[in-house]
């Protein structure tokens, strides 16, 4: 059971997010984050998924410091290369090229910041999500039926992911935008004391250039 938590800001507009915090929480309010993300490799998988989600969080937490704010960030990773949104739906079909027939990692990392309880609060998940072998036919069908410019590695697990998706391992929420389970953890355990070294207010770390 979720304690008492002060009141709840997620700092996404993706709809997919939403839905999901509430299968967490029952009130929350939505405050889209306009910090910038940042794509360097070099930092892998999880830990830049954390940073993006901390760079969210701490944007929102500034204006709302009384308030938890939930940042998020979802990329898909092909080989350690992460796969953000496609520009276009050349560069949609280019990705799905590329991930069909193949595994690749889907990581979500996701920030809880309450400013003035100068309360910190990181954590990631990872899931294999394994495609079939793609047609260009399959992915012109499946690109027709799907709007994926504003979804990492081109497409979404919850749209007719049966059309190209084979197998997933891991948590199915976290494909498709937060991981649900990890994040009720989170919020049981937010009362909890914490150590001072692992929970700090510092801001998030710059882009990478």
């Amino acid at each position: 059971m979720i304690a008492t938590l002060p009141p709840v800001i997620l700092a996404s507009q993706s709809p997919r997010r939403h839905s999901l915090l509430r299968e967490v929480i029952a009130a929350f309010d939505v405050v889209p984050s306009d910090a910038t993300e940042i794509h360097d490799r070099s930092l892998g998988p999880r830990r830049l998924c954390e940073i993006n989600a901390q760079r969210k969080a701490f944007a929102v937490a500034a204006c709302h410091p009384d308030h938890l704010v939930i940042g998020a960030d979802t990329l898909v990773f092909l080989d350690g290369e992460p796969l953000g949104k496609p520009a276009d739906l050349e560069a949609a079909k280019a990705m799905l090229r590329r991930l069909s027939d193949r595994a690749h990692e889907v990581v979500t990392g996701v920030c809880l910041i309450h400013k003035n309880a100068a309360r910190v609060r990181l954590l990631s998940e990872s899931t294999r999500v394994k495609f079939r072998s793609l047609t260009e036919g399959d992915i012109t069908e499946y690109l027709a039926r799907v709007e994926v410019l504003d979804k990492a590695g081109a497409y979404a697990l919850q749209e007719e992911g049966h059309r190209i998706v084979a197998a997933v391992e891991g948590s199915h929420s976290n494909v498709v935008g937060l991981p649900v389970e990890a994040l009720r953890r989170a919020l049981e355990r937010w009362n909890e004391p914490v150590d001072p070294a692992t929970s700090s207010v510092a801001a998030p770390e710059p882009p990478h250039r």
